[in-house]
């Protein structure tokens, strides 16, 4: 990338100053290199470079610089940008490439992987297309169910959508601003500096605050990302060219630090991108600003070598291509990818991203013929996003049959006398945990919250100071029970059982669940390992006890109860070890209601998932499942809620302990009879789930 040294003019004058002398910034291809190596191994080893997502930020900061920098010199030498140039500049450059890999992508999932991935990879891949993929994530994290969802082969687009919104609405703002300094006759650059630091500082300020109220949300959303453009931009207007040699290199190897610094030292767990964000972001915005001269620096010897330099010059069709390679390998391959394997897709990583630049990338950037400029800058890359959207379209469509076909398997099937948990109790079925199993792939078949057409219309309104969802199979009749199902997300993967029970004896039920929310009398902690956010901590104990209070009024013949033991941690500030916080908290809870009349029906977690094997093991095992088996002393967790009950000692608290239905007395098993047992890293699958139901009915009946 060829971008300028110089300061340029500061006022309209510069229109008649001469051309600007350009030379090549390998510092700025060797931060490309870093930047891609640092995603793509934070991705093939997520363990041993945990902040490696801090590469997207360096991404983020040199398209700020360079776009900037070539934008304001043609508004300081013409007045205007030539948006049409500069959008089918851009549609050259990054839409080839993009619509390449997302054609092979889909292609990798049709032939790998399976059916019931298609839809929502269909629908990342119409988002990708239009570049909206961050914000179509965005909307996913805030749905607990679907937090849990397999990565898709094109998630990674979600980054090229946020740089596509940059483009498509900078070069607007700083005509605008340009057009007012001039209209004042204040200095263009000047006024140009200061607006985009006060957009810095803006959006800096909201990327802390989101980042703090919904941080899923935050890492996607383009406003919690715009300061760090913004920054990219700061630092090429400014055109600041250090004379101190030593002083530019100081800052260099400082830029340099704190990427990698940032690279090895975040993780999942930090709040990003909000203010941790500032250390990659300066780091790379120092580099830069170092780089502003004519004099080689120390770090050169380094980061000009030929190898730096190519991987720098592949790194968007590297960045591309990596993803769908590594979320097809266990399906291509039939086994989690060790060490060798995870080479060999970054080896085939490289070679394609080399391919695609040499063929694709270069040819469309720099097109010839007397109408290439027009044609290729817009009418092809239209007539790409219609074909990749069609074929989309048809991938889900596909996907969308082959699960509504499942269903009917499912359902056909489900009355077999080997079929699941029926297999545990007829010795003639053999090994119940080495049956194959024939729908391995989670679907609609398998959806744990699905509701039933008499409710599927009821929604929980009891946080917003309404009345839960209620399912009433009672017909009218006023001798009917009345039921409860309450919790979080563990509580309604028991929604299948408890709802085929109220069918079957006419119960009227009352559903009311909050993800991530233990329902005790005490304030969550973190959750799966992550803090959790004041505003959630407190709205989780305001649900709970609007939760605990209607369920008193309401005084009903029973309350079913469930919750995710093993990920959820509550602090009471009592110090006291967890078990007792979470036992303590449970009675208090669950006395209320026994004092009121109510039965109290715990449903005991089930035996630990993705915590203790690859969630994937089923999908590449299907015909041998019991080789995602795990010791039961490592599946089994707390059982605190038989604790609880026990502490209770009365016959209105009786706990359903269902561990024998996933396990015998030494292993855990992820599938039963040829059914599947999890839905997804922690929650059971639906189709299973449902066959306990007469288990259930025994301890409480």
């Amino acid at each position: 990338m060829v971008v300028s040294t110089s300061s340029a003019g500061l006022t309209p004058a510069a229109k008649a100053a001469p051309a600007v002398k350009s030379r090549f910034r390998t510092d700025i291809q060797a931060m490309r290199a870093l930047a891609v190596g640092l995603v793509v191994m934070n991705h093939l080893w997520p363990l041993r470079l945990p902040g490696g997502y801090v590469g997207v930020d360096v991404f983020f900061v040199i398209s700020g610089f360079l776009i900037s920098s070539h934008l304001v010199r043609e508004i300081e030498a013409t007045g205007r940008v030539g948006l049409r140039v500069f959008y089918a500049r851009r549609a050259r450059r990054l839409f080839p490439a993009a619509f390449l890999v997302l054609a092979a992508s889909m292609l990798l999932v049709l032939l790998f992987l399976p059916y019931p991935l298609w839809m929502a990879t269909a629908q990342e891949i119409l988002a990708s297309v239009f570049y909206g993929e961050n914000w179509l994530l965005a909307a996913k994290s805030v749905d607990y169910s679907a937090m849990t969802e397999s990565a898709s082969a094109v998630q990674h687009y979600w980054s090229l959508s946020v740089e596509e919104q940059f483009y498509l609405l900078w070069p607007l703002a700083l005509m605008l601003f340009a057009f007012l300094a001039r209209r004042r006759g204040r200095s263009v650059r000047r006024t140009l500096l200061s607006a985009v630091l006060a957009i810095a500082v803006l959006f800096l300020a909201y990327s802390i605050y989101v980042t703090a109220s919904s941080p899923e949300q935050a890492y996607f959303v383009t406003p919690a990302r715009v300061w760090e453009f913004a920054i990219g931009a700061a630092v090429g207007l400014a055109a600041l060219q250090l004379k101190s040699l030593a002083l530019r290199n100081v800052l260099a190897i400082a830029g340099f630090g704190l990427i990698l610094a940032s690279a090895l030292t975040f993780g999942g767990e930090t709040p990003f991108p909000g203010w941790t964000a500032l250390v990659p972001v300066l780091g790379s915005a120092l580099v830069i600003l170092a780089g502003n001269g004519q004099r080689r620096l120390v770090h050169d010897r380094l980061t000009a070598l030929p190898p730096v330099q190519f991987v720098g010059k592949i790194s968007y069709s590297l960045y591309l291509w990596h993803w769908p390679l590594i979320v097809a390998a266990p399906y291509v391959l039939g086994v989690v990818p060790t060490a060798p394997y995870k080479v060999a897709v970054l080896a085939a990583a490289v070679l394609l991203a080399w391919l695609t630049k040499r063929w694709l990338e270069d040819a469309w950037i720099n097109p010839r013929g007397r109408h290439s400029g027009r044609a290729m800058g817009f009418r092809a890359p239209v007539a790409g996003m219609a074909a990749v959207s069609v074929a989309a379209v048809l991938l889900g469509a596909v996907g969308t049959a082959k699960e509504e076909h499942a269903l009917d398997l499912a359902e056909a099937g489900a009355s077999g006398p080997c079929y699941g948990i029926a297999a545990l109790e007829n010795r003639e079925c053999g090994d119940p945990y080495a049956v194959p199993v024939g729908l391995p792939h989670m679907g609609k078949a398998n959806e744990y919250w699905t509701m039933p057409e008499v409710c599927a219309e009821a929604k929980d309104e009891l946080l917003e100071g309404g009345e839960p969802a209620v399912c009433d199979f009672s017909g009218g009749n006023p001798e009917a029970q009345n039921v409860w199902l309450v919790g979080d997300s563990h509580a309604q993967h028991w929604q299948e059982p408890v709802l085929t029970l109220a069918k079957e004896r006419g119960w009227k039920v009352s559903l009311s669940y909050l993800g991530a929310c233990p329902l005790l009398d005490a304030p969550i902690e973190s959750f799966e390992g992550k803090g959790s956010h004041p505003d959630h901590v407190e709205a989780c104990r305001h649900w709970g006890r609007v939760v605990t209070d209607a369920i008193e009024a309401d005084s009903p013949d029973k309350v079913f109860v469930s919750m995710f033991v093993g990920g959820e941690i509550v602090n009471d500030g009592t110090g006291e070890p967890q078990g007792e916080q979470y036992i303590n908290a449970l009675t208090r809870d669950w006395k209320r209601w026994t004092d009121a009349g109510i039965m109290v029906v715990p449903l005991v977690d089930p035996p630990l998932n993705g915590m203790v094997r690859d969630p994937e093991c089923l999908s590449l095992n299907a015909s041998s499942p019991q080789e995602c088996a795990v010791p039961r002393e490592t599946a089994v967790g707390p059982d605190f809620f038989l604790q609880a009950a026990e502490r209770m000692g009365t016959d209105k608290v009786r706990a359903v302990d269902l561990t024998e239905y996933f396990c015998d007395l030494h292993s855990c098993y992820s599938a039963v009879g040829g059914v599947a047992v999890y839905y997804d890293a922690n929650h059971v699958n639906a189709q299973f789930s449902r066959q306990l139901a007469p288990k259930i009915a025994a301890v409480v009946d």
